[in-house]
């Protein structure tokens, strides 16, 4: 395990802003994914809850499954080539730019997080085909216009986009707020783009514990919602057929592995 990743090229002001005593959720989810980038308290936690509930390790793996599959829908059925990917995460494998530019090279794709832990990994993610485009804003989901005007330095809005928001918005306490910024966001992209969105939901007594286990933690909350809710985050918007589903039932593949019914729900729908 890596110790030393806030020691980068990022520089001090981003290190100075880096709390490596309290656990984060880039790196406890990092860790549940198998990936190195994280610190020990973020594993003692995380294995403490997975005392708790051993299922969150599953709602972890089986999400970023189903980024593979939503962004391989969009550019290789659908053709969308450009991508806003809000609230990113750290970078394993099998990242939005890395899956889409496999299936379209000249795929755009934008990466947004305020996080001083994402941005010291910024320059994994500012990788590209020749042909594509691959850029890592610094900005903050509760301000969508900055989000959206920093982004058209390399996505044209006046073509589709498909916007990614993944185990991102339970980090927005209050429903109506969460609502309010996708719209917003939304709100900014062409007719015929797409919003993917996936999150963990209060559909079993140890999710909700296992949410509860991590805010007494010290760490920023999580808010786990209904599926009601979720599938009111796609209000306005055309639902891709299956729906408002499990993670593992959205257009399942045949290299996926994992439980069925996993506390995260997901769904892709198109703006007409």
């Amino acid at each position: 395990m890596s110790e030393d990743i806030s020691q980068d090229s990022a520089g001090f002001e981003t290190r100075a802003r880096i709390d490596t005593t309290r656990p984060h959720s880039a790196r406890f989810w990092n860790y549940f994914i198998g990936g190195k980038d994280n610190y020990k308290i973020d594993r003692e936690v995380g294995d403490q809850i997975k005392e708790i509930f051993p299922g969150l390790v599953d709602v972890a793996v089986t999400s970023r499954q189903f980024l593979g599959r939503a962004v391989r829908y969009l550019a290789g059925e659908q053709g969308i080539r450009q991508f806003l990917d809000v609230g990113t995460g750290l970078p394993t494998a099998d990242n939005t730019h890395e899956v889409a530019q496999r299936v379209a090279p000249d795929a755009r794709i934008v990466y947004v997080d305020n996080d001083p832990i994402v941005l010291t990994h910024a320059n994994a993610l500012l990788t590209s085909t020749p042909e594509g485009r691959t850029a890592y804003l610094d900005a903050d989901l509760h301000d969508p216009e900055s989000v959206l005007r920093a982004a058209a330095g390399t996505l044209d809005f006046s073509q589709p986009v498909a916007l990614m928001i993944l185990n991102t918005l339970g980090h927005v306490a209050e429903y109506e707020e969460a609502r309010a910024l996708v719209r917003r966001l939304m709100s900014g992209l062409a007719a015929g783009s797409y919003l993917v969105i996936c999150d963990g939901t209060a559909t079993s007594e140890p999710m909700i514990a296992a949410a509860a286990a991590y805010k007494e933690s010290g760490a920023v909350p999580y808010h786990v919602r209904s599926v009601e809710e979720i599938t009111g985050l796609f209000d306005g918007l055309t639902l891709v057929e299956p729906g408002v589903v499990r993670v593992p039932e959205w257009r399942p593949e045949g290299g996926d592995g994992g439980p069925s019914d996993v506390d995260a729900y997901c769904g892709v729908a198109r703006k007409d």
